[in-house]
């Protein structure tokens, strides 16, 4: 893992944080995406190295949809920057940690991703992205 790529947060509202962000980091927010397979809209923020990616659900279906329910708005997940997902994701499942996903998918902003299980990370979401090359 070469550096936390982003910090993904969860939102209600977009149209509502986008502006609340963009005055706390003092940043514009520099993208918006819909990555339909996970049933969410993105909205990235840049900061240093690291950025920040608030994600809102297209629908009440939607696993952002069901944490909000759960949990209410925040800290959803922290993604990790990786040379070689496929490698990384084998390094961690013969160590023990579950994979929520088998095969690294397309994700949001050009990445290659996969997420491991909170049960076996200390209770948080974990997300390995690599810039899709495609």
């Amino acid at each position: 893992m070469t550096h936390v790529e982003h910090i993904g947060i969860a939102v209600k509202n977009l149209d509502q944080s986008i502006p609340l962000f963009e005055k706390l980091l003092n940043t514009e927010c520099y993208k918006k995406e819909e990555v339909e397979s996970e049933k969410v809209q993105t909205a990235f923020f840049r900061t240093g190295k690291t950025k920040i990616e608030l994600l809102e659900s297209l629908d009440d279906t939607g696993v952002i949809a069901q944490y909000i329910e759960k949990k209410g708005e925040g800290i959803h997940h922290i993604a990790f920057e990786v040379s070689d997902i496929r490698s990384e994701m084998k390094r961690l499942e013969g160590l023990g940690f579950k994979l929520i996903n088998s095969l690294p998918m397309p994700g949001a902003d050009n990445k290659m991703v996969c997420f491991l299980h909170p049960k076996t990370t200390g209770g948080l979401l974990v997300e390995l992205c690599m810039e899709n090359k495609i």
